[in-house]
This record gives C-alpha cells, sequence and structure tokens, in this order.
C-alpha cells in the first residue's frame, strides 16, 4: 500500500490519484512560489495586474500629459507615429527609462490639438530584423480603414465618462448559470453586421423573455479576420470596431445588468494570431518576446502562436488583460477558450485521455501556474464572477480550487456531450440508440468537479457540419415548417430536438449553454462572409422571423426551451446535488430519474406507446405533469392528459400512458 501523505481533497476523494500525488503537489508549489515572486516585484496579484495603467497611452494627472511606453528588449528604436506628427518616423523617438521599458511623454500644453481623440497611432519599431509600423501592444481601440483594409491604432479619449446605472447589479446566478451564447456580428437578422447596441435593444429582452440569466459573448477582442468567429485576436485590450465603440460595448453590458442577465466574456488567451502587421508576432523583432521560440511557438494546427507562459512579462500582460475586461467593462466572468491546448505541450491533439497517465504527460507547467494565477485574480475581483475551462481533457481538479488540488475554474464545458449527439444521429437509426451509453454519457463527471452541459455548439453549425435541428430534418425543414402541414421526418425532428435538450439540461451539468438560435431550431449554417461566398452575409445572421411567426413550426421549439427553463429555475435544479436512477428499460427506451424532487421520464422507443407504464419513485404521494414534450403547445400530439393527477400504489409505483418520443416530467402534489 502506497504510503499517503498529506491531505489533498481531490485525491482523497479519488484515491487512483494518490499515484500522481508528486505532480499535483508539484503544481501547487509552483502556484504558490509564482504568487511569491509577483508579491517581490509588485505586492500582489492587484498591483502586478495594472500593466494597462502604465503601459500603452495613459494620460498622467500629475505631469499633465501622455505618456505612451511599451515592453519591446530586443528593438533598437521605437518612435510613435500617427496622425498627429504627420507619421514622421523620426519626429518623436522613444527612449528606454530606468526599468528598461520604451517611453515617451507628450505634453497636454503642447500636444492637446493634435494628439487627440479618434486620431490614429502606430509604433516604429527598428530591430536587426529590419523596421516595421506596428499597433501598440496595450492599444484599447483599432480600427479598419475602409479603402486600404489597413488596421491602425486610434487614441480613444472620449469627451466624458460613460455613466454606469449597473450599481446595484449582482451576479446571483454564478452557481445556476443558464448562458445563451452569441456572436454580437451575426445576432441581426439583416444581411450585414450588427452592433453592439442593436443587441443591446433588440436580443437583450428576448433573451431575459427566454428563460436566460446570462449571456456569453464570442468575438469581442479585435481579431483581422471575421471569418475567425474571434478565436485568432491580434489586439488583447481592444473591443472589435466592427461592432461599434468601447462605449457601445459598455452600453450593452450596462443594460443587460439593467435585466438581470450576468454578461460573460469569452477570453482568447490561449493562442493569438500570427498576423506581424496587426498582433505581437515579432513585436521587438524576435520570435520570443511574447511566444515562444521556434517551433514551439507555432500552433500548427490553429495556423497561429503560442504564449511563454513563463515569461514575466507575459503573465503581467494576460493578467492585466483580465483585470482591463472586468473593471473596464464590468465583465461578470470569462469562458476561457482553448484550456486543453494550453495544458498540454501537445495541445491535447489527437488525443483521447483514456486513461489517468495521460493527465500527467506533456504538461506545459508554465501554462497551469497561469491558469491558477488568472482564476486567483478573477474572484479576486469579485467573488461572484465565474471561470469556465473549454477543456476536453477532463484533467482532475481542472473545476477545483488551488487549495484542493485544483486550478481554480468554476466549471467546465461538458464538451463531449453534443459531440456525442451528433455521432449517434449520424452513424445510428434510432431504433439502435442506447440507452445505457447515453446515461453515462451525460452523468460520467468528476466528483464535485461542475459541469456546463450543452446540446449542441457553435463549431456544429459551422459550414460543412451542421446543427442539431438541421441533421435530424435537413432539408425538409425549407418546405414543411409549416403549422398543420404533416411530415414524417419534421415530427421526428421535432421530438428528438426536444428530448434531447431537456435531457442533457437535466442530467448533464451543474450549468446550460445554448448558442443563439439553436433553441428553436435554427435550419441555416454559419458562412461567414469570404471570397468563397462572394463576400455574402447570407449565413453569417439570425432569422429571428422564423421563430416569430406563427404559422411556422419554430415557435413550438422556442416555447418548449422557455418552459424548460422555467422549471429549471424554479426548482433550483443545476444546484440540486446528485440524480437518482429510477428505471431502465432498454426494450422500451425509457429512461427514468429524479433530480431536485422532479421525476424525469423519457421514451425514446421509435413506435412503443405503452399503456400502463409503471415504475416505482422514492416517495409516495399525488404527482402531476408539469411538463410534456407531447403537448400540442410544444408541437406534440396531445395523447396525454396533463389534468390527470397520479397516486401511487402501495409499492410507491406511479402509473402512466407512455407515448414514444416523449418527455414528460412530474412534480408531487400532495403527501399520501
Amino acid at each position: 500500500m502506497m504510503k499517503k501523505g498529506k491531505s489533498i481533497a481531490i485525491i482523497d476523494e479519488d484515491p487512483w490519484l494518490e499515484t500522481y500525488r508528486d505532480d499535483i503537489e508539484a503544481r501547487n508549489r509552483r502556484f504558490k512560489q509564482a504568487k511569491k515572486e509577483i508579491r517581490d516585484i509588485a505586492g500582489g496579484l492587484a498591483e502586478f495586474s495594472t500593466a494597462h495603467k502604465y503601459f500603452g497611452v495613459n494620460f498622467d494627472q500629475e505631469k499633465k500629459g501622455w505618456y505612451y511606453r511599451e515592453w519591446a528588449p530586443e528593438a533598437t528604436r521605437l518612435c510613435l507615429i500617427g496622425d498627429f506628427n504627420d507619421w514622421d518616423h523620426n519626429a518623436h523617438p522613444m527612449y528606454r527609462n530606468e526599468q528598461g521599458y520604451w517611453e515617451i511623454f507628450l505634453p497636454y500644453e503642447q500636444y492637446h490639438k493634435s494628439f487627440t481623440h479618434k486620431s490614429r497611432i502606430k509604433v516604429h519599431v527598428v530591430s536587426i530584423n529590419g523596421a516595421k509600423d506596428r499597433i501598440p501592444a496595450y492599444i484599447t481601440r483599432v480600427i479598419q480603414d475602409p479603402i486600404t483594409y489597413d488596421f491602425s491604432g486610434q487614441l480613444w479619449f472620449p469627451p466624458k465618462p460613460f455613466e454606469w446605472t449597473d450599481r446595484d447589479f449582482v451576479f446571483k446566478r454564478s452557481q445556476e448559470p443558464i448562458i445563451y451564447e452569441v456572436h454580437v456580428g451575426m445576432a441581426q437578422e439583416k444581411e450585414g453586421v450588427g452592433t453592439y447596441r442593436e443587441f443591446a435593444d433588440k436580443l437583450i429582452p428576448r433573451i431575459r423573455q427566454s428563460g436566460y440569466n446570462s449571456i456569453q459573448l464570442m468575438a469581442v477582442m479585435e481579431h483581422p479576420y471575421y471569418g475567425s468567429f474571434g478565436y485568432h485576436v491580434s489586439n488583447f485590450f481592444a473591443p472589435t470596431s466592427r461592432f461599434g465603440t468601447p462605449e457601445d460595448l459598455k452600453y450593452l453590458v450596462d443594460r443587460a445588468h439593467k435585466y438581470g442577465l450576468g454578461v460573460i466574456i469569452d477570453i482568447v488567451h490561449s493562442h493569438a494570431v500570427k498576423n506581424i502587421t496587426e498582433g505581437l508576432n515579432e513585436f521587438d523583432g524576435s520570435d520570443h518576446q511574447y511566444f515562444h521560440g521556434g517551433s514551439r511557438g507555432n500552433h500548427d494546427h490553429w495556423d497561429s502562436k503560442i504564449f511563454d507562459y513563463g515569461k514575466m512579462e507575459v503573465k503581467r500582460f494576460l493578467l492585466s488583460n483580465i483585470r482591463y475586461w472586468l473593471e473596464e467593462f464590468h465583465f461578470d466572468g470569462f469562458r476561457f477558450d482553448g484550456v486543453t491546448s494550453m495544458l498540454y505541450l501537445n495541445h491535447g491533439m489527437y488525443e483521447t485521455f483514456d486513461h489517468y497517465d495521460k493527465y500527467y504527460h506533456g504538461i506545459d507547467w508554465d501554462a497551469v501556474t497561469y491558469l491558477q494565477l488568472a482564476n486567483e485574480l478573477t474572484h479576486d475581483m469579485n467573488k461572484r464572477n465565474i471561470s469556465i475551462a473549454e477543456d476536453v481533457s477532463g484533467m482532475p481538479g481542472l473545476s477545483r480550487k488551488p487549495s484542493e488540488g485544483g486550478l481554480g475554474f468554476d466549471f467546465r464545458l461538458g464538451m463531449g456531450i453534443p459531440d456525442y449527439w451528433i455521432k449517434i444521429i449520424k452513424e445510428k437509426r434510432d431504433e439502435d440508440w442506447d440507452i445505457w451509453e447515453m446515461w453515462n454519457m451525460l452523468v460520467n463527471r468528476r466528483y464535485k468537479e461542475k459541469t456546463i452541459a450543452y446540446t449542441e455548439s457553435h463549431d456544429q453549425a459551422l459550414v460543412g457540419d451542421k446543427t442539431l435541428a438541421f441533421r435530424l430534418m435537413d432539408k425538409e425543414m425549407y418546405d414543411h415548417m409549416m403549422v398543420g402541414e404533416e411530415s414524417a421526418i419534421i415530427d421526428r425532428g421535432v421530438s428528438v430536438h426536444k428530448m434531447l435538450r431537456i435531457l442533457t439540461l437535466s442530467l448533464g451539468g451543474e450549468g446550460y449553454l445554448n448558442f443563439m438560435g439553436n433553441e428553436f431550431g435554427h435550419p441555416e449554417w454559419i458562412d461567414f462572409p469570404r471570397e468563397g461566398n462572394d463576400w455574402s452575409y447570407k449565413h453569417a445572421r439570425r432569422q429571428w422571423s422564423l421563430v416569430d411567426n406563427n404559422r411556422l413550426k419554430y415557435q413550438y421549439l422556442a416555447r418548449f426551451d422557455e418552459s424548460m427553463l422555467k422549471i429549471v429555475r424554479k426548482s433550483h435544479l443545476l444546484n440540486a446535488e446528485g440524480v437518482q436512477q429510477l428505471n431502465m428499460d432498454t426494450a422500451n427506451k425509457v429512461i427514468i430519474y429524479e433530480r431536485a424532487n422532479l421525476i424525469f421520464v423519457f421514451n425514446f422507443s421509435v413506435n412503443n406507446s405503452i399503456v400502463d407504464y409503471r415504475f416505482a419513485i422514492p416517495e409516495a404521494g399525488s404527482y402531476q405533469i408539469i411538463m410534456n414534450s407531447d403537448s400540442p403547445e410544444y408541437g406534440g400530439f396531445n395523447r396525454i392528459d396533463d389534468g390527470l393527477h397520479y397516486i401511487t400504489n402501495d409499492r410507491k409505483e406511479l402509473s402512466l400512458y407512455l407515448t414514444n418520443r416523449t418527455a414528460l416530467v412530474l412534480q408531487k402534489t400532495t403527501d399520501l
């Protein structure tokens, strides 16, 4: 028997981790050492994460002027250029200060008429590899010339600060998030790019009415290629100007808070765009300033660059980025992109993670430490802030506190769930679906590590793939979604779509996420404007008119989603600990379980509708159906009377008429 060391929660709860105690203890030692080094340098995380108030362009109230500073250790010369000096490469040279950073000071009295709000700037960087005009690393606004398509930094000194009205907002749902994932640019029905303000005015009320309590914003950090979905970031402190101004983004967040919605941002610290003109790559002329040098600095699969998380200045840059988005825009937390890619030197590519050994082999320990620091800072800023890991590995402790042996995330995304649904729909007949396999997929998650479940991902909507609804119904959706029109394909698709959503939500995690439009079965794929489609926006939008049209069946899916979320919120189902399996009937493909004092009943059978279907439940009493996917208000066939009271017999059994392709939710109304 291996001798146990000091108590670590994740090992105490999972003895199989004892073999990896040294690795788990080592990552916590590195975390503590990193915090000590930061305290020695800056006094702590709070001060260390204010680099954006030192680097970039900042106004000095005491000296009455602007400082511009850059970290560019291997550059030989820097010069600030822009509209204010007619882009003269020699007029405003920068100098190394005592800390070794490049800086220049522009007195207000001399420059207040030329160094102005909305004027463009860049920095001319000279190195042993030549000279290039670059966008400042800490710039907070980047714009693109509509004629030349060239990106430039833009000074942003609005005449008056944005007036926040959200002082009383508290993100109460950080522990039971029901998240509506959105892309602002494609959130409107028009064939064009939507704006922050259009989203705030048109979509936020809709999201609130639908029953979600959080919004997750994609593609906010500036990126040169629109079709990257925002994941090839060039300017980390600049909200993309495609959707409007920084004040417009603040308006969006403020309005969301007015509606009681938390706002989470996709933060991309897993990689960066490799573009030299727009991004950080080779900023000081070297290939190893912000990123690893040589081949290690390249993410070949994503065609991007990998941060060197071990460098103090890189940690300062990224942690300050976290603080900036939380403070400047009042965001309520983050969904960290590409966490698996950060954790492993091979980025988790083509890895199955089917053995504990794989969790602790080839780890980028600097990235692990950075994520621990990032989570601590996120929660130090506000204990209600939420952090979610986009991770496919399931590394033990990912969503546990460092003091418990973890990395500090609140949740991880259950990324295997949407992939599983698409896989069985593509590869198996409905008759061959395995209810035990479905059950195990949804309940297989680590003890005390919270999961955000979701039925389908935004990636599955991209051109070349299909949404869940389109996978189920395909081209039939174009011609047979009229109310009253008969179609066996549409009937099957609508029924299964509803069942998979409530099964995933009620069984798959402690949080839930939906990509905009999927709740009503949006039929179109996503295809951003590109040369291959004549730069069309036809498929880079959401057709809300489909769900608003009472002659179409999309309304049924949306209404079901709204009712489903209402039950979840009222019962606090996502906070309910554990689920009790009550019945697994492989012959009839019936799944029954209890969670949050609700009884969930699913009949996935293609044909079997069963009279007097009996099953035992934990508590005797009188029960009533509070949700029935076969109800006509959800596009069903009205085969079950929702008004009946179902009373347990002396064996604590209920008897139901259980129709095929139907999901029911029952609640006890009285004791016996």
